[in-house]
């Protein structure tokens, strides 16, 4: 792994935290792996002093937490522990892998209260299972940031692909890329889509060039994660919570049925082990909606839901896709070669990635979908979103063709009173008019961030 660190858009909103005069401790959310610490680290670098206690490593220390609620006192202790200063304002403590101990959880209320001048930032891995026992936890004295994998402009950037990268921000529907630079810009994604935006993966990439290498670590991530399934909890059971990962990742781009999950468990059960996979980061649901207005969670259907895994390379490292890793770059590489995008769904799943990715990390964002839901008709669409108090819909497409009949028909829905619609490609910018005469932009797969500008 290259020892360089990875820019991340999540630097901003961390740097805005640090200067903002209204902060409160900070609670870094997001999935193993998915570069939590680091990015904290990174912040560290703009401190005077930095001090990272892991409760993982060192799981000893937690006993300073116990039953003390003196935070001033605790972090005199963890000064003289580390012999690292602790002055407010000159000062990053980071507190990691709280989930470990109940106590450090409960200590950020008193860092608001007592030490709100010092700044402090707390993250662990599993750490929705912790603060889902502390239902009111932390309301109005603790902000949250939410990280997720790397997006395809992230994965730009690590590959020294800035130029590529500022090229794409200029252009839009009415300025499309030159030749040159959208030949360039789709090998590159592809090449985004079999790596996946887990860092560690995404460096060694950009470090070797090699697929081979970024997914053998890809396929310890996953190990990482199987080993952490005995970490849920008493209710957790290991080998459902695989069987129905591996079960998510097959169904991918469809509805998803409890009775495909290998072995003859109860629907609750297999509910259940989705609710455990959610709650760790590693499934993202996008739930049907009936997108007559804002806001669209107003109308969802939980009973018809689907679901993503939380990266393209983990995805196809479940599927087993890297056991003939050198004949698949081949054929995913080929302009022309849609049939292996297609399987899976992996672009349609990309796109709900990237829409998660390039909005606020200041919330946890849901996806949402439309499908026709009258006997005989089979008519979906694959994300529709909120632009103010518009609904845009947004069709997923993994090649340069396809049908828009879904599409056309949302649109032409006079109750639903959507006037634009987008459609996410590999084609280069571009727009076109519906049958209906309204404007459909073409926001290509990588420049899904174009969205929200």
């Amino acid at each position: 792994m290259a020892a360089d660190y990875l820019t991340r858009s999540i630097d901003k909103a961390l740097l805005e935290w640090k200067d903002s005069p209204r902060r409160k401790p900070l609670l870094v959310r997001g999935a193993r792996q998915v570069g939590k610490s680091s990015t904290v680290r990174h912040l560290g670098k703009c401190f005077k002093h930095f001090i990272e206690v892991n409760f993982e490593k060192t799981p000893e220390l937690a006993e300073l937490f116990k039953g003390n609620r003196d935070v001033k006192d605790i972090t005199r202790k963890l000064s003289d522990y580390f012999n690292v200063p602790v002055t407010p304002g000159k000062t990053l403590l980071f507190l990691d892998e709280i989930q470990k101990s109940e106590d450090v959880i409960h200590s950020l209320w008193f860092f608001k209260e007592d030490y709100p001048e010092l700044h402090v930032i707390a993250a662990g891995s599993l750490l929705e299972f912790a603060l889902k026992d502390l239902s009111s936890f932390g309301v109005g004295r603790v902000s949250s940031l939410f990280v997720y994998p790397m997006s395809f402009d992230e994965f730009l950037m690590a590959t020294g692909d800035d130029g590529l990268l500022a090229t794409k921000r200029e252009c839009g529907p009415d300025n499309p890329l030159p030749t040159p630079f959208y030949n360039r810009i789709t090998e590159r994604f592809r090449s985004f889509m079999l790596t996946g935006g887990m860092p560690e993966a995404v460096a060694t990439y950009a470090e070797t060039g090699s697929y081979r290498y970024s997914s053998d670590v890809v396929n310890e991530i996953i190990q990482g994660y199987q080993d952490d399934f005995a970490k849920y909890g008493a209710k957790a059971n290991p080998t459902l919570l695989r069987r129905t990962l591996i079960s998510i990742a097959r169904q991918t781009g469809g509805k998803f049925v409890c009775n495909r999950v290998e072995g003859d468990y109860r629907s609750a059960e297999v509910k259940n082990a989705i609710r455990m996979l959610c709650d760790a980061g590693l499934i993202i649901p996008a739930y049907h909606t009936d997108a007559n207005g804002v806001p669209l969670g107003a109308e969802i259907n939980e009973r018809v839901v689907k679901y993503l895994i939380l990266d393209s390379g983990i995805l196809l490292g479940i599927l087993g896709i890297d056991d003939d890793t050198d004949e698949i770059v081949k054929e995913m590489m080929l302009e022309s070669s849609t049939d292996l995008v297609d399987k899976g769904s992996v672009s349609e799943m990309i796109a709900g990635l990237e829409l998660i990715k390039y909005s606020s990390p200041q919330k946890r964002h849901q996806l949402y979908y439309w499908q026709n839901m009258n006997k005989g008709t089979c008519a979906e669409v694959d994300y529709v979103i909120a632009k103010g108090n518009e609904i845009v819909p947004i069709e997923v497409k993994s090649g340069v063709k396809g049908s828009m009949n879904s599409m056309y028909s949302l649109m032409n829905n006079q109750q639903k009173h959507i006037s634009r619609g987008i459609r996410c490609s590999l084609e280069n910018f571009g727009s076109f008019m519906s049958p209906a005469n309204k404007r459909i932009d073409i926001i290509p797969l990588y420049a899904v961030s174009k969205i929200f500008e």
